[in-house]
């Protein structure tokens, strides 16, 4: 089973969205997943109620927890984990990095966000976790030049992962039904670019190491 988290020190980012529709993207393509939600707000388990299926189970986990829980998934026969966590320093986040097989930093194009990236870059550098950055919330291309300077400090960190995801409606829509965006307008151009990501993560996911079995929490 490979182990994905989308992480960073900053709220607003888009982690929660990013998340749900890269497993329903992942589950079309024949994935086993499973969401992981450990951030205190719960976002992704009331997003699973309103999606009021049993195709993509969210489960929750604490740091101390989260552990036995892969080992659990693994068994069970999941290929797939995906973690959503909170948008601030702290256990989850720290358990989150360490477990997972490639951290995605999900960051706006704005210098606040930037600075948020450099930072979890940073914690991730110190315990040896594998990352890549992903611009998000691009705005329209009459604005390109803050989306080129977002690229550009983001390769100079060091790992951009395309393509560059825009601001649409289609994310918003599909997260307040429960679904992702390939169910909501599977033809639709944020669809395509979910599917163009999970191919760049898959792809960055075949190179990672596997994490060696982690010890339950004494």
């Amino acid at each position: 089973m490979r182990t994905l988290a989308f992480v960073t020190q900053k709220g607003g980012a888009g982690k929660s969205t990013l998340a749900s529709s890269i497993a329903v993207v992942a589950m079309e393509a024949k994935e086993r997943v499973c969401i992981i939600d450990m951030d205190t707000r719960s976002t992704l388990m009331d997003w699973a109620k309103t999606r009021g299926l049993d195709d993509l189970p969210v489960v929750a986990a604490t740091a101390e927890k989260l552990p036995s829980l892969l080992e659990s998934l693994a068994k069970k026969g999941f290929t797939l984990a995906i973690i959503d966590t909170p948008g601030a320093e702290g256990p989850a986040v720290q358990a989150a990095m360490k477990a997972a097989d490639l951290n995605v930093i999900p960051a706006r194009p704005s210098v606040f966000d930037l600075w948020a990236s450099a930072y979890t870059r940073a914690s991730l550098k110190e315990i040896g976790g594998d990352f890549v950055f992903l611009l998000n919330q691009c705005p329209p291309s009459q604005q390109s030049a803050r989306i080129a300077e977002g690229v550009q400090a983001l390769e100079e960190l060091g790992g951009l992962v395309s393509p560059l995801v825009q601001a649409r409606v289609d994310y918003q829509e599909a997260a307040r039904h429960g679904w992702g965006v390939s169910e909501i307008n599977p033809n639709g151009a944020a669809a395509e670019e979910m599917r163009a990501l999970w191919s760049s993560l898959k792809r960055r996911l075949s190179r990672a190491k596997g994490k060696p079995a982690l010890r339950k929490a004494a």
